[in-house]
């Protein structure tokens, strides 16, 4: 493969990698970074539990989607970039950063909250209003922003590799 498609591939994972991980000042913030500094801080000052569930199960089914879009392009980039190298400029951080990666995207199957969980083959997101307790839906939330931080750090690791490893490439 060319040269130029092998450091785009590098540079797509890389950037793809830093929108999912990373606050950039003043114009871009990352999505885990934003996820449990901004949005479930806002949520958990809503009026009333039921509210807050409704809108909790929405952010956590809106950001599910891009946060497996933007694991899925940074690993398949970062891992063809190894792929398609040559064999003297096969680093090994590639695969160590398309690891983290797919360790931050793990997650959410590492610490699975109470809602994602299957029972009886069907999901259990779907609650009556009576049935939403204030105190149970502010422990989910909490619990997800140290999930959202935990990716975002594993994420942020990876970034690091990212960045510090096309630098030595000299792309």
């Amino acid at each position: 493969m060319s040269r130029i498609t092998i450091a785009v591939s590098k540079f797509v994972g890389s950037i793809s990698l830093g929108l999912l991980t990373v606050r950039f000042p003043y114009f871009l913030h990352g999505l885990s970074y934003t996820l449990s500094t901004a949005a479930l801080p806002s949520l958990l000052c809503l009026p009333s539990a039921t509210t807050a569930h409704k809108a909790f199960l929405h952010l956590k089914s809106a950001s599910k989607s891009h946060l497996r879009l933007l694991s899925a392009i940074s690993t398949s980039s970062l891992l063809i970039a190894y792929i398609v190298s040559p064999s003297r400029a096969r680093h090994p951080y590639l695969l160590w950063t398309a690891l983290t990666v797919a360790l931050s995207g793990g997650v959410d199957f590492a610490v699975r909250p109470e809602e994602d969980m299957l029972k009886n083959g069907k999901r259990t997101e779907v609650f009556e209003e009576q049935d939403v307790n204030g105190e149970q839906v502010r422990q989910g939330m909490e619990r997800w922003k140290v999930v959202q931080a935990a990716r975002a750090g594993i994420s942020g690791l990876g970034f690091a590799m990212s960045v510090v490893g096309i630098w030595g490439d000299g792309f």
